[in-house]
């Protein structure tokens, strides 16, 4: 996965919240299945993607670095979703100056393509969970999702409806064969 999933994953999840903005009050509701209310959790997809970003530029070796993005308290949605954006597209110049050696710590040594799988995970899954919260119907389109499950979860096997298989290997949804996961994590390091 590269920059460009990212940038593709972005482009569906401001697609799709951009226009639900208003009344902000609305984004106070739950997130899907998580305990963080949608502006929560889109505040959250920004600070991941910010973290990935600044592992990568910084080829950090073995651990997180210690830096927290902190968007003000009384941000309406509609600029929380502009710095989501601005957070995915630092994410993507970092790919895109990356070099596929390029390692950085996540969990083990991560390449680049695993920072971009990562990115989009975090795009996919949460801007579901936003929009469970928000009312609106929408499922990860099935290419991105099945590169991520591809990348992330090697243990799951692929199949045709990889957006909600996505969901389920992430712990939102059960399937008809398969309870609701409590417990996942991916895997992006890459030795």
């Amino acid at each position: 996965m590269d920059s460009g999933d990212v940038r593709r994953a972005l482009d569906e999840s401001l697609t799709l919240l951009s226009p639900v903005t208003s009344p902000p009050s609305a984004w106070s509701a739950p997130a899907g299945v998580l305990e963080w209310t949608c502006l929560e959790t889109a505040e959250h997809i920004a600070h991941d993607l910010t973290a990935y970003a600044t592992q990568l530029t910084a080829r950090a070796e073995h651990a997180y670095l210690p830096l927290d993005l902190v968007v003000q308290p009384g941000t309406d949605p509609a600029t929380t979703l502009q710095i989501m954006a601005a957070c995915g597209r630092l994410l993507c110049l970092s790919l895109d100056a990356a070099g596929p050696s390029a390692r950085a710590w996540h969990w083990g040594p991560t390449d680049p393509s695993g920072f971009a799988a990562m990115g989009v995970n975090e795009i996919l899954v949460h801007t579901w969970d936003v929009a469970q919260g928000l009312g609106l119907t929408w499922t990860p389109p099935s290419d991105l999702a099945s590169q991520v499950l591809s990348r992330l979860f090697p243990d799951v096997p692929p199949e045709a409806d990889a957006g909600h298989l996505l969901l389920w290997a992430t712990g939102r949804i059960a399937l008809p064969d398969r309870p609701r996961r409590s417990l996942w994590t991916v895997r992006a390091a890459t030795a």
